[in-house]
């Protein structure tokens, strides 16, 4: 059998750097037995995911669990669209927000909590330019370097 890790945390690298974040939620997924036993062993990737809203309901889009190794003919599909579960304020709330013009709901960590289900943190997010990537960049830079100047000391 497979190690099953202990702590889950799979996470959205490129979000910080390519969206500026206003708002974070957690939501549950709506997964399959084979879905939860890939995420278990760390074999998913939501770098390339988004969320988008279908008849009121929240769908994490381009997600990719893959297909759980010792899966039969019962396994799932690699990339497909995966419900998330808020509570109907959240919902709304989101809902009006993505009709502003330039927000969207990207995934930012994939984890499972203490029960071991599997949760989606997911941010309300707007799209940086160019020019903030490249201050993001400098920044990031200029952090290293103090701290490599206050370790020497």
């Amino acid at each position: 059998m497979s190690p099953m890790l202990k702590t889950i945390n799979i996470l959205n690298k490129r979000a910080k750097f390519d969206y500026e974040i206003i708002e974070t939620y957690t939501a549950g997924i709506v997964l399959t037995g084979t879905e939860i036993k890939s995420i278990r062993i760390g074999k998913a990737n939501i770098t390339e995911g988004f969320c988008e809203f279908h008849n009121h309901e929240l769908f994490a889009i381009n997600t990719q669990i893959d297909e759980y190794l010792y899966g039969n003919q019962f396994n799932h599909k690699a990339k497909s669209e995966r419900k998330l579960l808020l509570n109907k304020r959240e919902l709304k709330k989101l809902e009006r927000a993505m009709d502003t013009k330039g927000l969207t709901i990207i995934p930012l960590k994939l984890f499972t909590n203490e029960k071991g289900i599997a949760k989606l943190d997911i941010g309300l997010c707007r799209g940086k330019k160019t020019y903030d990537k490249r201050e993001s960049l400098k920044e990031a830079d200029t952090k290293r370097d103090i701290d490599r100047i206050k370790k020497a000391f």
